[in-house]
């Protein structure tokens, strides 16, 4: 009986070392796009909070999405990002609309920070698409709020698409670094000019 037990322990152990030899790593990607900064004051400018960005339910955690076709969609469970992706975008705006230089301040919206306009967003799409070629794909909404007035005083949607050089993580990785600058930095100017035409 005991040998019996003793053998069992010993194939759970086994089975249980095998499984952890098997793991995969979980590799992490950062966009370079998000960590530059960049930072022009105008003292005579509008201040501005920028606040969260929301995202839909698969783009709440880190794992990297991927979609083929019109209605298959996953994620990579071994490919993740350092942040959640609406906190990239987040950190990426808030540094694009430094950049301009037609701001007094740029914040981070919190309860205690005060600002002419708000801009906050909701982020839909993110992610590697195969169709056929590997490409990645931003769908982003932002809004402008003027503080005073809480009414919308400005609304876009941005939606772009940036080719892989191939079908590696790297690849994709870096397509998605080249498309989020895109999308930032015109969301950022196109805000900078309607603050600097209502100033």
């Amino acid at each position: 009986m005991r040998a019996t037990f003793s053998c069992g322990l010993v194939a759970i152990a086994c089975a249980l070392a095998l499984g952890c030899a098997s793991t995969r790593p979980v590799h992490y990607y950062t966009l370079a796009s998000v960590s530059v900064p960049a930072n022009q004051v105008k003292p005579g400018g509008p201040a501005i909070l920028v606040g969260p960005i929301e995202t839909s339910e698969l783009l709440q955690d880190t794992r990297i999405l991927y979609r083929s076709g019109a209605n298959l969609a996953g994620a990579y469970e071994y490919h993740r990002w350092t942040e959640r992706p609406g906190t990239m975008v987040r950190e990426g705006l808030l540094r694009a609309l430094r950049s301009t230089g037609e701001f007094q301040k740029v914040l981070e919206s919190a309860s205690t920070a005060t600002g002419d306009y708000l801009v906050r967003g909701k982020l839909y799409e993110f992610g590697e698409v195969d169709d056929p070629s590997v490409k990645t794909s931003i769908s982003l909404q932002l809004e402008l709020i003027d503080t005073k007035t809480k009414r919308d005083v400005w609304y876009r949607h941005f939606s772009r698409d940036e080719p892989a050089a191939g079908k590696a993580m790297k690849d994709v990785v870096e397509s998605m670094d080249r498309n989020l600058q895109q999308v930032l930095n015109q969301a950022a100017a196109e805000i900078g000019q309607f603050a600097a035409a209502h100033r």
